[in-house]
């Protein structure tokens, strides 16, 4: 099982945490290294419906955040103005990271 943290774009989001399994995560991270994603871009790929039956059962494993040990990837929804600070899809690659970690 992998963590996926969900950043939604609401204001009273919890930005919680679920376990998926490894095709779910294939499924919506399907790049090599890839740990972003935006959910309207899953959308374009898999389609609504599809990615519907997938994240269905994922809804049913919500990962306490004290007991997770380690984030897998991050997936945002409604938030397609933060794309631009992720080009590779990549968090290391982020815009900007490397100069915020020196």
């Amino acid at each position: 099982m992998k963590n996926v943290q969900i950043i939604d774009g609401a204001e009273n989001c919890t930005y919680s945490i679920y376990a998926f399994t490894d095709d779910e995560f294939s499924v919506l991270f399907p790049e090599p290294g890839q740990d972003v994603e935006f959910i309207e871009d899953a959308i374009a790929r898999v389609g609504n419906d599809q990615l519907g039956k997938i994240l269905r059962p994922v809804w049913t494993r919500e990962v306490a955040k004290a007991g997770v040990a380690g984030i897998h990837g991050t997936l945002y929804y409604e938030l397609l103005n933060k794309k631009r600070f992720f080009p590779t899809k990549k968090e290391r690659e982020m815009t900007g990271y490397l100069e915020k970690k020196r």
